[in-house]
């Protein structure tokens, strides 16, 4: 019988849903989404899929124990009590993360600090050595999640973040993170039989990540894992999986996929970051005004993140950039679903157009909404009333 272990995906917060039936998709079991991030458990190859194949988790967390607590001494306690040298090896360099929600103690960097100490104390007392910390660049990062009474202790199965899927070559003003353009195309019901279009693709994120879903692309499929360092890696497994996702690469992809932007210099940052993730046969790019540009086809998904304005003067251009967009789809985009990415949620009021879906979404701590409108024959136009 195989052996079950339990995880933890952290994402983007309003993902969990589209996270929670991609892991379930991947052969996850007991799949439980919570504020954040999903839970679910499994064998050990599939914690090798989740970091290969998911396109919307930000890392995949391996529990290690679970425990009631009261003070700084009981977390050094559960964790002193694991068999550390027994995953990973003493040379191994360490980073401990805390995170608290509703945790009564003085000092989360405290906390950390005492976990640090349980791990080396544990090295010490079975090999008289202690792995070092690098808190740029570890090895091996260890998370503890507390509440108010119950700790949870992870070691971070993935290394850097899944977001960085190792294809950016050029990247634009804060660009958005693929995890996020991932879940965001999830969510939008977008198949591959449908038409789809970014209009200000910016350095290309949607119409990689949509590239990538087409040609059954694994995201993981250029990067390295700290599972690769744990002393139970099973590389004859790993290499199995990995040969398995790319055997199932399309070499051409099924899907219509256009992008343009107004700007030279951003399509040539979009096209290298094409050609690194080795989508560029995929995409249709031009230059061309996201208000002037004709829909590429009768009906289809339009995406769009929108620039987002801090400044005064940037908010004014903005004020009358929203309702010509809202004028283009209504001329231009009548049979397509378009949906807007953004942290402004002056969009909604500006665009003149009735929203038919609203969903919160959390740019790292920025709250955001993407807003869906449905071109249909007719007036999406609001009333003067509304």
């Amino acid at each position: 019988m195989k052996q079950v272990f339990h995880y933890f995906a952290p994402c983007p917060r309003g993902l969990e849903t589209v996270l929670a039936q991609e892991l379930a998709e991947l052969g996850a079991q007991g799949v439980s989404s919570t504020d954040g991030g999903v839970a679910f458990h499994g064998d050990w190859a599939l914690m090798y899929r989740a970091n290969l194949h998911s396109r919307i988790a930000s890392r995949i967390l391996w529990r290690l124990a679970e425990r009631s607590y009261r003070t700084e001494d009981d977390i050094y306690k559960a964790a002193r009590a694991l068999e550390w040298p027994a995953l990973f090896d003493v040379s191994r360099t360490i980073k401990v993360a805390v995170t608290g929600v509703g945790c009564k103690l003085r000092s989360l960097d405290f906390i950390a600090l005492k976990v640090k100490d349980a791990v080396c104390d544990a090295f010490r007392a079975a090999c008289g050595e202690r792995p070092s910390v690098d808190t740029a660049t570890p090895d091996i990062r260890l998370h503890v999640f507390l509440t108010e009474r119950q700790q949870t202790l992870y070691i971070d199965t993935s290394g850097e973040a899944l977001f960085k899927r190792g294809y950016r070559r050029e990247t634009g003003d804060a660009p958005l993170r693929e995890n996020l353009a991932a879940g965001i195309l999830r969510l939008t019901g977008w198949q591959l039989d449908e038409p789809l279009l970014d209009p200000m693709c910016g350095s290309g994120t949607f119409l990689i990540e949509a590239a990538m879903m087409a040609k059954r692309i694994a995201p993981g499929r250029w990067r390295h894992f700290a599972f690769e360092r744990f002393t139970q890696f099973d590389a004859a497994l790993w290499a199995q999986l990995k040969q398995a996702a790319i055997d199932a690469e399309l070499a051409v992809s099924p899907a219509a996929i256009y992008g343009s932007d107004d700007t030279p210099a951003v399509l040539d940052a979009a096209r290298a970051n094409l050609a690194a993730a080795g989508v560029s046969d995929a995409v249709v790019l031009e230059e061309a005004d996201a208000l002037e540009r004709n829909a590429p086809a009768d009906s289809g998904v339009l995406i769009c993140n929108p620039p987002y304005g801090i400044r005064l003067e940037e908010q004014a251009w903005l004020d009358a950039l929203y309702p010509m967009l809202g004028h283009a789809l209504k001329q231009r985009f009548a049979g397509w679903r378009a949906y807007y990415f953004t942290a402004d949620l002056r969009l909604a009021k500006l665009i003149r157009l009735s929203a038919s879906k609203r969903t919160v979404l959390f740019n790292g701590s920025l709250e955001c909404r993407l807003f869906e409108y449905r071109m249909v024959a007719g007036s999406n136009r609001k009333s003067d009333a509304n």
